[in-house]
């Protein structure tokens, strides 16, 4: 295996238009932006960097994911009644076990790099 250095401003200056979220909820519509890292040794992991503008929408992933906020701020509060709203600013580190739903709030574009496990 080959050890990969990947710059976060390369990356980040290499994200490609992948247009509005899947679920957005209200306005403004989140548009999002990414480029992923292949790992020649395992070609089923997604993993990447992403960005989101403000906005809300719902996460439809079932996979696991975790993730390191590069940039940005905001909120996720996973579905059901009663459930703890988890803010997050550029620093911080989440991680989402599988089929976790719930809605974000962007507050400040996100810049992320995520596993997807």
């Amino acid at each position: 295996m080959t050890i990969q250095v990947i710059s976060p401003q390369a990356a980040l200056a290499s994200l490609k238009e992948r247009g509005p979220v899947a679920m957005p909820v209200g306005e403004p519509v989140c548009m999002i932006r990414g480029v992923d890292v292949s790992i020649p040794e395992r070609p089923a992991v997604d993993t990447g960097f992403w960005e989101c503008s403000p906005g809300q929408f719902r996460r439809p992933v079932d996979t696991g994911e975790i993730m390191y906020i590069l940039e940005g701020s905001g909120a996720f509060t996973p579905d059901g009644e009663g459930a703890q709203t988890f803010e997050f600013k550029a620093g911080d580190s989440l991680f989402f076990p599988p089929f976790t739903r719930g809605t974000w709030d962007i507050r400040e574009t996100v810049r992320k790099l995520y596993v997807m496990v």
